[in-house]
């Protein structure tokens, strides 16, 4: 019988499921690596461990496994239930490596490899060769593919890009008239997930002494000055010096089983596939399909056909927490809501209009407010790791977060920078219950919806706001969320209020060029006031001059300088890399107030109480939300200042990087910063929240004459951009040496001991590798080209030398700017000559068409104090 649509097919799939939901449990319940014992005999707890991982799904025993090859075999596994019980018993098994970044590349291609590895060396993990192909319906989507092909293909990924014609001679099966394009992927494919999850607890158990122990549940994290000290379980203690925290759907749950409580925020939502019955026209090697605009996958499964997808409104699930013993178990199944990944798959799929439905499986799986992992060390507890939120990517993802993982426990940081994922870019009111099942309920659907550069997420908005976040609306301010709170990027009054949190973003030119054009023609001509209420801000003081001690061993730049200085500073780790980039302001006797980016308040505050001197002699806490922020950038902003404030603005009275507090119309200890933004002057005026307001309606009445006017975030990363100048998270991190970032101004060597000294001065010695450059872009047309947006491959002399990190159009070049990471491959010759040579030639390739890039800051490396 035809079939003309989905609701008759799902009618008479119905008639035909063959299984119940026990049978296909019963299917997963045991793997090829498992004995078949129901009640296993559980070994006795021992007294202690040097490392307890809390989570046997497929990462606690990944991260065991990686754990005992770098020789850490002291390691005990606790799983309430059984091994795979949770998510990873119901998984598909796909093993798609094609990435938005490199770094979740290097983290896929590796599961990859090992799973491969495991199969050929006879594991038994059930890993196919298929290949993938991902479709593209329309331009936008093909765009997509070749600004990762092209990165790809730099970086030594095999990866294809393919006509529609490429595609059905492939996968001969599906529809493919309808299609722009697709991107071929051969080294893909896709595994048993379970099996890898026992092989992972099979190796890491040959390797040495770890136990795995099931049927034992944690009960509480212990701790002692807010280090983990054992573990409390359902049968008993044990001691350990590292916890990870590898729950899955419970990890959030378990997260506040210590003291104090660890913020993990995650939420579970419901995730659908079917399974069909063999199908003749299915061959078993039948490429993997993402058919990214249509929400859904499809593979192949027993010689029929698994599809699933993420739709576009999701349906999350446990809101008030995970049933207990929901173990090996699925969701009712819901065909009214998997209607629209069915329409699709109809659509896709010719063949199904025969094809009879062995199982509607409904699994729950976690997912994150930016639909990336949860990892590292947690800021509330020291040893307390976590791995969890994998965002439906866990299966690929498991071997390289498991080996990431252990070299964070061993070396205390991973060999990548994993800054994307760490577990610190949130605060605690993402952990918000109500926010998360909202947040997520979006996540879900974006797995496979299109990325665009700069989009923001249309839930869980207004979080946090600024005082100043309603007389900015009424403005015509356009909001970005940074860490939970809204800030204006960019001001549009002719935008209708309910566009002003949702922008879709572009590959090509911005809907806020012409915004942007115009802020930036304020701050170099008039002055323009910017709300940085969000910025992070931190206090640090203490009763004699230990305050001064601290922040000389923690910053790599001089802070002994008289009151009212502010001094900018790199943090280094002992390996030289940049933790965070700051401006220490001395206020007064033993008093410091240290400001750095939105993005760094939790990171900053963990790092600075970590290395706190012991007997408490030096206090630390966060003002972020004591006082707000408002920035005045350009030529006038000198003048506006003498017109509201009580003293002299003149470069001669009031110094660049120095500090005053002054006297506001009856407004009393506002303080007031001065420094550079780009070339541009600009004064930063901090205030008790309850007093902003005032002061900012005081500043637009007084610059009337001046011609100030409202601007946003946008326009301070281009006028920055346009000097050549990162920011952290972009263009540096903690792998980053300030030497190689053009921060060698903000380093004196001549100072006493700091962390990370030694290393910037072997690193001198020796000559950095690595430079950050600034470059324009020739023959580039802003109205029709692809844009760069940070992470287009870069060559010199036709070799891949790095990628770009931030680009921005320069207004008053008239050229698109793009600063980038380009990496010194003759030996033999110095960093400064490398990029220097006037005889060489440099390009940056947008999606797949090369532009010439001349460098306009030839070299950023410098010599330190």
């Amino acid at each position: 019988m035809k079939i003309h649509n989905a609701n008759n097919w799902i009618s008479n799939s119905r008639r035909t499921l063959s299984g119940s939901l026990n049978n296909l449990t019963s299917r997963y319940h045991y793997s090829s690596q498992s004995n078949n014992t129901l009640k296993p005999e559980v070994p006795q707890l021992p007294k202690s461990a040097r490392v307890v991982i809390g989570g046997g799904g497929i990462i606690g025993p990944s991260i065991a496994y990686h754990l005992s090859e770098r020789g850490w075999n002291d390691i005990v596994l606790l799983e309430q239930g059984r091994l795979t019980c949770g998510t990873t018993w119901h998984s598909v098994g796909l093993c798609g490596q094609l990435r938005s970044d490199l770094t979740e590349m290097k983290i896929t291609c590796y599961g990859r490899d090992l799973y491969k590895k495991f199969e050929e060396e006879g594991h038994g993990v059930g890993w196919k060769d298929s290949g993938s192909i991902s479709l593209a319906r329309t331009k936008d989507r093909m765009t997509d593919f070749q600004r990762k092909h092209a990165i790809t293909k730099a970086s030594g990924f095999e990866t294809h890009l393919l006509t529609s014609r490429e595609i059905q001679e492939k996968c001969p099966v599906i529809r493919t008239d309808d299609l722009q394009g697709g991107i071929w992927m051969p080294t893909d494919g896709a595994v048993t997930a379970p099996d890898v999850a026992m092989v992972f607890s099979k190796l890491a158990k040959k390797n040495g002494k770890s136990l795995f122990m099931e049927g034992v549940k944690v009960e509480k994290i212990l701790t002692k000055n807010d280090r983990v000290t054992g573990v409390e379980t359902s049968d008993g203690n044990i001691d350990c010096e590292y916890f990870v925290n590898c729950g899955g759907l419970w990890a959030r749950e378990m997260g506040i089983k210590s003291t104090p409580n660890v913020s993990l925020p995650l939420h579970s939502c419901e995730h659908f596939y079917v399974v069909t019955k063999p199908l003749k026209e299915v061959e078993r090697l039948m490429p993997v399909i993402r058919d990214y605009d249509g929400n859904i996958f499809i593979r192949e499964w027993n010689g029929g056909l698994c599809i699933g997808g993420f739709e576009p409104n999701s349906k999350p699930c446990f809101h008030t927490g995970v049933p207990d013993k929901f173990e090996f178990q699925l969701l009712p199944e819901d065909w009214d809501h998997f209607q629209v990944l069915m329409d699709e798959c109809l659509h896709r799929l010719p063949i199904m209009q025969k094809a009879e439905i062995r199982q509607l499986v409904n699994g729950p799986e976690s997912f994150t407010p930016d639909s990336n992992w949860l990892l590292g060390e947690t800021p509330e507890i020291s040893n307390y790791y976590v791995a969890a939120g994998m965002n439906s990517r866990g299966i690929i993802s498991s071997g390289g977060i498991g080996k990431y993982m252990a070299e964070w426990i061993i070396d205390g940081r991973p060999s990548i920078n994993l800054w994307k994922y760490d577990v610190r870019r949130f605060t605690k009111q993402h952990n918000n219950n109500s926010f998360l099942k909202d947040r997520v309920s979006e996540v879900l659907g974006k797995q496979y919806s299109l990325s665009f550069p700069q989009a923001e997420q249309s839930t869980g908005r207004k979080l946090q706001t600024t005082p100043l976040h309603d007389v900015l609306q009424s403005s015509g301010a356009v909001f970005g969320q940074t860490m939970a709170c809204e800030q204006p990027l960019w001001f549009d009054s002719s935008r209708d209020k309910s566009e002003l949190y949702i922008h879709k973003g572009s590959f090509g030119k911005p809907v806020w060029f012409d915004s942007v054009q115009h802020e930036y023609r304020v701050c170099k001509d008039a002055v323009g006031l910017v709300d940085i209420s969000a910025q992070t801000k931190l206090e640090i003081r203490s009763a004699g001059n230990e305050a001064l001690e601290y922040l000389q061993y923690l910053c790599s730049n001089d802070v002994n300088v008289g009151q009212g200085n502010v001094v900018c500073t790199t943090l280094l780790n002992q390996n030289g890399g940049i933790e965070n980039q700051a401006s220490v302001v001395v206020c007064d006797q033993n008093r410091y107030f240290l400001t750095c980016p939105a993005t760094q308040q939790t990171r900053a505050l963990s790092w600075l109480r970590r290395h706190l001197p012991a007997g408490g002699s030096v206090q630390v806490s966060d003002v972020t939300s004591v006082y707000s922020g408002i920035k005045m950038i350009g030529p006038h902003a000198q003048s506006l200042l003498s017109m509201v404030a009580d003293i002299s603005t003149s470069q001669s009275h009031f110094q660049q990087h120095t500090s005053m507090v002054v006297n506001m119309e009856g407004i009393q200890n506002v303080r007031i910063v001065r420094l550079k933004h780009g070339l541009a002057d600009c004064f930063i005026l901090y205030t008790p929240v309850q007093h902003s307001l005032k002061i900012y309606n005081l500043l637009m009445e007084a610059g009337q004459s001046l011609h100030i006017q409202n601007v946003g975030h946008l326009v301070l990363r281009h006028l920055a951009i346009e000097q050549g100048q990162g920011q952290w998270g972009s263009e540096f991190n903690s792998h980053s040496s300030p030497l190689e970032c053009g921060l060698s101004h903000q380093v004196d060597l001549n100072k006493d001991d700091f962390i990370g000294k030694e290393s910037v001065m072997e690193l001198e010695q020796k000559g950095v590798q690595e430079s950050l450059v600034q470059f324009s872009l020739e023959s580039f047309d802003i109205q029709k080209d692809s844009w760069p947006w940070g992470g287009e491959p870069l060559f010199r002399q036709g070799e891949f030398v790095g990628k770009t990190s931030s680009c921005a159009y320069g207004f008053s070049s008239e050229k698109m700017g793009c600063l980038g990471f380009i990496i010194n491959k003759e030996h033999g010759l110095g960093m400064q000559d490398f990029v220097n040579d006037l005889n060489v030639s440099y390009e940056i390739d947008i999606a797949g068409r090369r532009y010439q890039a001349v460098v306009v800051n030839r070299c950023t490396t410098g010599t330190p104090k």
